[in-house]
């Protein structure tokens, strides 16, 4: 099959999963900025997202490696670039390595070595256990959140060079949204899952029983962890009220789904979880004392 120039480096892009890395990039930089109150590291801040994007990038590629049979069977990946032929496996994984190389010397070399021990850690969790995860067990969403909420980690690790309780803070604040957030995908695309026979919870629990108390249980966590920052006098009152109100509209949407338990709730709570993190990252940094 022949390839012109153009469309293969479209598909090397998409290897990348540029969405996914971008919205890490953005939760990085987020971390970043509650790690830098007072003084602002602009070519720090450069370095990091080329660096970790470059890994994000890598990340990617990896996964769709990976999955390349798995993304075969479903019909919103089939399209992709190798399970469709256009890219070979060792030319993808080419791409992987030079673009995980590049990022981690750039962390080391221009933010600090902690940031990119996190970075490594972040696509090793993500490749060597959330991806094969994913064949096994219905609670991979679990185990994928731990990779999916290291990036805003990363972020104040590089404007500090050491952990912190907002750089903590802001990982678990991940880890929790990231549950219900997933299981809405996963019921929005539970026949898709079911056709490639992945085991995940949203298509192992058929009543949706189990997704709805997982939904609830992970967003009453969600909401007083978020309010912390005003406890802690980081962010200002107009932060809690705010907090309050977002995570109330989270909630509901959560409730919805739990009640009626219809496709159309569960792209109710995707969407919610969608417009839920930007507006909370927005206004903390907006109310940051």
């Amino acid at each position: 099959m022949k390839i012109s120039s153009k469309r293969f480096i479209l598909d090397l892009v998409d290897l990348t999963k540029p969405r996914i890395c971008f919205l890490s990039l953005v939760m990085a930089a987020w971390g970043f900025l509650l790690g830098s109150p007072d003084t602002f590291n602009s070519t720090r801040f450069i370095a990091l997202l080329i660096g970790l994007g470059l890994v994000g990038a890598a990340s990617g590629v990896f996964n769709q490696v990976a999955e390349k049979d798995i993304d075969g069977l479903m019909k919103r990946t089939l399209h992709r670039p190798l399970p469709a032929g256009r890219v070979r496996d060792q030319q993808a994984l080419f791409l992987g390595f030079i673009c995980l190389m590049l990022g981690e010397v750039i962390l080391v070399v221009a933010v600090n070595p902690l940031t990119a021990i996190l970075a490594a850690l972040t696509i090793l969790s993500y490749i060597g256990m959330y991806t094969p995860s994913k064949k096994t067990t219905p609670f991979s969403t679990l185990i994928g959140a731990i990779p999916g909420a290291l990036p805003p980690l990363t972020g104040f690790t590089a404007a500090t060079g050491k952990f912190g309780m907002l750089g903590f803070w802001i990982f678990a604040l991940l880890f929790l949204w990231q549950v219900p957030h997933f299981l809405a995908i996963g019921w929005v695309y539970r026949d898709d899952y079911r056709r490639a026979s992945l085991p995940i919870l949203s298509v192992t629990d058929e009543q949706g029983g189990e997704v709805s108390k997982q939904v609830l249980t992970y967003l009453l966590a969600l909401i007083p962890l978020t309010l912390l920052p005003a406890v802690w006098r980081t962010t200002t009152e107009t932060y809690l009220w705010g907090a309050v109100v977002l995570g109330l509209v989270f909630l509901a949407a959560g409730i919805f789904l739990a009640w009626k338990r219809t496709l159309a709730g569960a792209r109710i709570l995707f969407i919610v979880s969608i417009l839920y993190l930007p507006l909370l990252g927005g206004l903390m940094v907006g109310t940051l004392n």
